[in-house]
């Protein structure tokens, strides 16, 4: 009988595995998910495995209004939080309630590979939207939204990534994200902002959010559980208008089970209630900080000088940039074959696009791992020159 995988990572022996955003294991909070499970349980474990109320229930919701509160500086109001199945299933769910096929979606260029794969599930025309050092070009989405505008074409929605970029580790600036604000408000343009590393900074607090400079605008911000906590929950948070927000609740597939992932919701919420959270969450960025310098540390040794980056201010990743005239892609069955992977840049693009850069995901290693397949990769594009 065939045995089938249990998780999704998937290591093969010999590789050190640069390609996967995945948290270790060792830091998740094993004993605390426990106590709180436990404590659930006991407290009233009938409501914990009933069917969960369709926006999510209110001992989830009620902290992470608060949580948001510390955050942002203002508490929003339950009624703008509605509780997810992560951040993928909020995008699917914003997806089915908020577009058709065919519609327009404007996305930012390197952006979140996967988020443009559920973009593409649901038959959306994506357009790119370039980023630099600075996070998205406002100037260029205004040209494109003018062009299209021009050819009596609207686009349905903005996905972005403007805190701590994946892949990219950038923030976009305070200035531009008051200027994106002020042109969704301006040109009734739905933004999507996928918020899930806000916690996960290293040096300095990040820019605040979108949706706190627009809260009843025309953002819809998304936050999860995944990366401050554990990836197994599935759960997440949207934030957005009222109106956003009941669009979800009365979806059919709610109708038909109630709340998202209710159980683990019941047991995040207690986890919050007994705050368990902030230690964890300092725990982690201590842990990534020290990891994400000691990778920096090894490709400075180790790659060539023609190999550039910049250092990510959070999230997981370090976004490297080849000389030219290199593919990333073309280049990666080579790089396998001298025993270290990555994600090459060509998939955080919609259309064409970032054939010079590679991803690299500090969170999953240890240091001495990352050193080794640090060395590695250097071996190998010194072959190259």
């Amino acid at each position: 009988m065939t045995l089938l995988p249990s998780i999704q990572l998937s290591l093969r022996p010999g590789i050190v595995e640069f390609g996967w955003g995945h948290p270790d294991s060792a830091l998740l909070p094993v004993e605390d998910i426990a106590r709180a499970a436990a404590h659930t349980l006991a407290q009233d474990g009938r409501l914990a495995l009933a069917y969960g109320a369709e926006q999510g229930p209110g001992n989830l919701i009620t902290p992470i209004c608060t949580r948001l509160g510390h955050i942002d500086g203002t508490a929003p109001p339950a009624e703008q939080i509605f509780i997810t199945g992560g951040v993928s299933q909020a995008l699917d769910l914003l997806c089915t309630t908020l577009t058709r096929p065919g519609d327009i979606a404007l996305v930012e260029a390197p952006t979140y590979h996967l988020a443009l794969r559920i973009l593409r599930d649901h038959k959306l025309h994506l357009i790119p939207i370039p980023a630099d050092q600075d996070g998205l070009r406002i100037d260029l989405l205004e040209q494109q939204l003018a062009g299209l505008r021009s050819q009596g074409q609207t686009a349905r929605l903005l996905y972005t990534v403007p805190t701590f970029s994946n892949p990219t580790g950038i923030s976009m600036t305070v200035e531009r994200r008051h200027a994106l604000v002020e042109l969704a408000q301006r040109v009734g343009l739905t933004v999507i902002e996928d918020d899930v590393y806000r916690e996960l900074w290293y040096d300095a607090t990040p820019p605040p959010s979108l949706f706190s400079l627009a809260p009843l605008g025309p953002i819809i911000r998304l936050g999860s559980f995944a990366k401050i906590l554990a990836p197994g929950l599935r759960l997440g948070w949207l934030l957005a208008a009222p109106e956003i927000v009941q669009r979800c609740v009365k979806s059919g597939l709610l109708d038909s089970g109630g709340g998202v992932n209710h159980f683990t919701a019941q047991i995040v919420g207690t986890f919050l209630e007994l705050n368990l959270l902030d230690k964890h969450v300092a725990t982690l960025r201590v842990a990534y900080k020290q990891r994400r310098d000691a990778l920096l540390s090894a490709l400075r040794r180790y790659l060539p000088t023609d190999c550039t980056w910049r250092t990510p201010q959070g999230s997981f990743f370090v976004w490297i940039r080849l000389p030219a005239n290199r593919d990333s892609a073309a280049l990666l069955p080579q790089a396998e074959a001298a025993g270290v992977s990555y994600l090459p840049g060509a998939l955080f693009h919609a259309s064409g696009g970032g054939k010079r850069y590679l991803r690299l995901s500090f969170a999953l290693l240890p240091a001495a791992e990352m050193e080794e397949g640090a060395r590695r990769l250097g071996a190998f594009f010194q072959t190259l020159s």
